[in-house]
């Protein structure tokens, strides 16, 4: 049995959907109000709960062989959200881990990932990479680059704010930060590959997608494919951070949160043979992937529903 946490997310529900394809047992933890509706033709099994409940935990991993941890707060919660459920939850979750025996722990980090960063997403993801490290548990961390596919948080983020703003794009800084990012399908193909390859086992893996590129390179690419086209306007970092401050308030969800910005303040690469060195496979490149799915989706019907859509519970 194979134990996903966070799987209606962005990520778990693709890993889900495939692991179920591919005829793995999975159960799923999931919060009461994520269990109505499922994303699934076939249904896993099912334990309602959450990564702060100690006892649901504990029946959640028992009889699990590996859990793949993806429950976060990343593109939505505030640093308190960021420090209950990723830090707190982990270190419950492996406690339960280790109570049930599980055999190992695969999860989802972010390239940059450090304990002493001085962006909280970047930090919190560090110090849990820490505790999987020291828990006792055979461990695989796949740190990645921008996940993007057609229900994303950040390429489709920037298309929705292409449509905000009928004239401009306000973007951070010069727009040089290098970003490595990687299509869902390549990503939910290496958590996958990890369950099979012993040599993942007790390791920390850099992927990416085939190719860097920067911060303006992504954005006129995303303008030429979506079909949006407006005049670029570099701004320093601290004064969009104060932008996004007053935009929170305004809306019941942003488009751009702080923990978006912590990922555009440095380079976030991999070495570009990982994927294929680890895992013996070529993963799509960013244009080509993008162009099948973009330039038929209705941004600017996206952007209200996403604005006006209640973040996650508050825990």
């Amino acid at each position: 049995m194979i134990l996903v946490t966070g799987a209606t997310g962005f990520i778990g529900r693709h890993l889900v959907a495939r692991l179920l394809a591919d005829g793995y047992p999975v159960r799923c933890l999931l919060p009461e109000n994520e269990t109505q509706h499922l994303p699934w033709e076939a249904t896993p099994d099912i334990i309602e709960g959450d990564v702060l409940d100690e006892e649901t935990l504990f029946r959640a991993a028992s009889g699990v062989y590996t859990i793949i941890h993806l429950r976060n707060a990343m593109w939505w919660g505030r640093p308190r959200d960021l420090e209950r459920i990723e830090l707190f939850g982990t270190r419950n979750l492996l406690t339960a881990a280790r109570a049930a025996r599980v055999g190992r722990i695969i999860t989802l980090s972010h390239l940059g990932a450090e304990p002493g960063s001085a962006y909280p997403l970047l930090s919190i993801k560090g110090l849990v990479e820490n505790d999987i490290r020291n828990s006792g548990l055979a461990y695989t961390i796949i740190r990645s680059g921008l996940v993007f596919g057609q229900d994303d948080s950040f390429v489709n983020n920037i298309a929705m704010m292409l449509r905000m703003n009928p004239f401009v794009y306000l973007m951070p800084g010069r727009g040089e930060i290098v970003l490595h990012p990687i299509y869902i399908d390549d990503i939910v193909q290496v958590l996958i590959k990890s369950l099979e390859t012993i040599e993942t086992v007790d390791e920390t893996i850099e992927v990416g997608g085939p190719e860097y590129i920067t911060l303006i390179d992504l954005i006129r690419t995303v303008m030429r494919v979506s079909g949006a086209y407006r005049a670029i306007i570099p701004i320093p970092p601290y004064m969009l951070r104060w932008l996004t401050a007053f935009y929170n308030r305004v809306v019941l969800r942003a488009v751009v949160t702080s923990q978006w910005l912590d990922i555009l303040a440095a380079n976030r690469t991999a070495p570009l043979g990982n994927t294929f060195n680890y895992f013996g496979f070529q993963p799509r490149r960013f244009e080509d992937t993008i162009a099948t799915y973009m330039p038929n989706k209705h941004y600017f019907a996206s952007l209200l529903r996403y604005s006006f859509h209640r973040r996650p519970k508050r825990i």
